[in-house]
């Protein structure tokens, strides 16, 4: 097997998502910060609490709705539709499921933003590798990834530990990249993937500096609420590629 073959290449794939599994497994059990529910503008209007953060969630739903049209009017170019589609349904749960949490936020309502995160999560993942390595995997791995992301809540829920849930977060960050650089694809627009990834990763700095954006801003709009925003764009981006690639012409 040469080293530049597919095989050896999926391979790497997979030792790479293994080898961040059992890092994150290896290290303390990661509990809940109960600070986390602290949020820098918890300003009522209209009668809602917190109402930025609750209203900047229709992003999501606007998104969520826009991909699960595409996916179900059968795309052309859309290779792992049903993957998409789980992406896409994961991301208009969230709004839903983030805006309730908002409303009340401890970690009972915190549950129904993180399953459908973990939906938009794995069903991404399974999309980029299936459309990059063989579609057949979709039909292998789309349903246990989904129930792997829902038990990492769980297993968090019921046990306060975070590490399987953050391995699911954060592992796409990890792989996309490496799948990209390591195979082509057969669809245009992939770079669009990187920017997306790009996004995400300034609305997590965002949401990590919460009330310095808040202050830097005038109060005006605080890093989470500014998190929902950002990470709704790069979904958007991701909704973009699958609108406008074709298949690509590898002769």
């Amino acid at each position: 097997m040469k080293v530049n073959s597919p095989t050896r290449r999926a391979y790497l794939i997979l030792l790479l998502m293994i080898a961040a599994l059992i890092a994150v497994m290896a290290l303390p059990p990661i509990t809940q910060d109960p600070t986390y529910h602290d949020f820098a503008d918890n300003r009522a209007f209209f009668g809602i609490h917190s109402f930025l953060n609750v209203i900047t969630n229709l992003a999501f739903l606007a998104v969520g709705i826009a991909g699960v049209w595409l996916c179900a009017n059968g795309h052309g170019a859309m290779g792992a539709r049903w993957s998409w589609m789980a992406c896409f349904i994961g991301v208009a749960l969230v709004s839903a499921g983030s805006g309730y949490y908002h409303l009340a936020p401890d970690n009972g309502t915190l549950v129904w933003d993180r399953v459908p995160m973990s939906i938009g999560f794995m069903g991404l993942s399974v999309a980029v590798l299936a459309e990059h390595l063989n579609l057949r995997l979709e039909k292998i791995l789309l349903v246990p990834a989904i129930l792997l992301g829902i038990a990492s809540v769980v297993v968090w829920h019921v046990a306060d530990d975070l590490r399987l849930y953050a391995w699911v977060q954060f592992m796409p960050l990890l792989v996309m990249p490496a799948v990209l650089f390591l195979f082509d694809s057969p669809y245009t627009h992939r770079r669009l993937l990187l920017v997306a990834l790009a996004i995400y990763a300034v609305s997590k700095l965002a949401e990590h500096y919460d009330r310095a954006v808040f202050a830097v801003t005038g109060e005006i709009i605080s890093g989470h609420s500014l998190k929902h925003l950002l990470a709704a764009l790069a979904l958007f981006v991701v909704y973009e590629m699958l609108r406008r690639r074709t298949v690509r012409d590898l002769n």
